[in-house]
């Protein structure tokens, strides 16, 4: 198999994978024995040969894969219109905390923070696969740590934890995201009064020897009312 050969299975791989490839599982596609660098420049070469187009090879945390970028991708919502979740500012600072100050306990952020972190904070981001529990520390009541997952660098586009921007550049992101759900609320299309009501109809006297017939009220049960729209999650995550 010579190397153009490769490349060719490597992007068809690649490009059906619905998940990263790491070079390890992407070396078992070769005919001849070939070492970690020698398949990182053959995987760096095709990335090349994708320059300028629409979507783009790069390297995440669990491995290789094949992405749109992200100059197109307002352009792929259109044919997906569901709109991804949103989550609040203290979803997103415990993350941060947990990002650069990992292994931490609900202690440690709480103590970063200056506030309670409710169990449904860090549930949203355990259910979202971006941190997971990774041991307990030697102490009174043995606290969980907690620590981020390849998939929270894969979510981001990152290959490793260097590769985050600095806390400076996630405060201003973080502030940004409370200026959008902001606008949103204020920019909020008035809500549509009611039509009128028809004007009642006039009442119609009835003589006094007429035979009226009455009958009983029904008893109509009501429900209560079905509270949160929201479910579980997003009703947490939706406070702070």
């Amino acid at each position: 198999m010579d190397r153009e050969r490769l490349k060719v299975v490597l992007e068809a791989a690649l490009l059906t994978s619905t998940e990263p490839l790491p070079v390890s599982e992407l070396k078992k596609l070769s005919d001849v024995s070939l070492d970690t660098r020698q398949m990182e420049s053959v995987l760096e070469e095709l990335a090349q040969d994708w320059q300028g187009r629409g979507v783009e090879l790069n390297r995440v945390a669990s491995g290789w894969r094949f992405r749109a970028k992200p100059e197109v991708q307002q352009y792929l919502d259109r044919l997906n219109p569901q709109k991804p979740p949103r989550y609040s500012r203290a979803v997103l600072e415990t993350l941060a905390i947990i990002a650069y100050h990992q292994p931490v306990t609900r202690g440690d952020i709480e103590d970063i923070r200056g506030v309670a972190v409710s169990s449904q904070i860090l549930k949203t981001l355990e259910t979202r696969g971006w941190v997971e529990v990774v041991g307990t520390r030697d102490a009174p009541g043995k606290p969980e740590l907690f620590a981020t997952t390849k998939q929270m660098l894969d979510d981001l586009n990152l290959r490793m934890l260097s590769d985050l921007p600095s806390l400076q550049e996630i405060g201003s992101l973080l502030e940004q995201e409370t200026a959008e759900a902001a606008s949103m609320r204020t920019s909020a299309p008035e809500p549509i009064a009611a039509p009128a009501a028809e004007p009642a109809p006039a009442p119609v006297a009835i003589p006094a020897s007429a035979s009226v017939p009455v009958s009983s009220p029904s008893h109509a049960e009501t429900d209560a009312p079905e509270g949160w729209p929201f479910g579980p999650d997003d009703a947490a995550t939706a406070g702070s």
